[in-house]
């Protein structure tokens, strides 16, 4: 049950990130932060998820389908 919460949380900071880079680039404000800055955010949470997967998944935690239908 844990596994899936970190899992959630870092989705959600997935989408937060991308939200906040939309609203950088709307607000085009030359005293705000760099849109890179949260896309690169979004990339390594996206990055994290994949490798705490890919652990979940080599250390028997979480077992796939063995058949996808």
């Amino acid at each position: 049950m844990l596994v899936k919460i970190i899992l959630i949380v870092l989705l959600l900071l997935v989408v937060i990130s991308l939200f906040q880079a939309l609203y950088v680039m709307m607000k085009n404000n030359g005293t705000a932060p760099k849109m890179s800055k949260f896309l690169g955010r979004r990339l390594l949470f996206s990055a994290l998820v994949v490798l705490v997967i890919l652990i979940l998944l080599a250390t028997g935690v979480i077992t796939p389908h063995p058949r996808p239908y």
